[in-house]
């Protein structure tokens, strides 16, 4: 009986586990879409205020996404999702953008938001904060163009 007992207990245990794991990292994910018609975790971007406006663009003649750094403090910040506001500024050329909390992707945890933008194209990208909290253990994101990997990316600085 005790045997039996023990058994289960370790049963449960994995199990609770698995859960927990699974659904921090599938709480929404990151979502792509337009102003109209996105949303994340059910909330509409139109219904959400823009945390960052990021911009590949021409300045001193690099090719940049600007501004190089965001920061987001969510000591003061309420829990909804974020959301960036992505626009290619160049009328001639495709630009990338990729936010990622590692750069080699090898995690089956690592956020990941990736887009190809037409010239004068823009893009909402929602990320809810569970995922974004969960995925960025080190606190720091990367953003740059996926398409140019020679053009100046940024950092996405979260403060817990």
């Amino acid at each position: 009986m005790g045997k039996m007992l023990l058994s289960v207990f370790f049963g449960l245990v994995v199990v609770m586990a698995g859960v927990s794991t699974s659904f921090a990292h599938h709480a929404g994910g990151v979502e792509i879409g337009d102003l109209d018609t996105g949303s994340v975790v059910g909330q509409p971007f139109k219904e959400l205020a823009v945390d960052q406006e990021l911009y590949a663009m021409e300045l001193g003649g690099l090719n940049v996404w600007y501004p190089p750094a965001t920061i987001i403090d969510f000591k003061v910040r309420p829990g909804r999702p974020v959301v960036f506001k992505v626009t290619n500024k160049s009328t001639t050329t495709e630009h990338g953008f990729l936010l990622t909390s590692e750069e080699s992707f090898g995690a089956p945890t690592a956020l990941k938001a990736q887009v190809v933008l037409k010239p004068g194209e823009t893009k909402y990208i929602g990320i809810p904060t569970s995922d974004l909290f969960y995925s960025s253990q080190g606190a720091t994101l990367v953003y740059k163009c996926h398409l140019h990997p020679a053009h100046v990316g940024g950092k996405f600085l979260i403060i817990k």
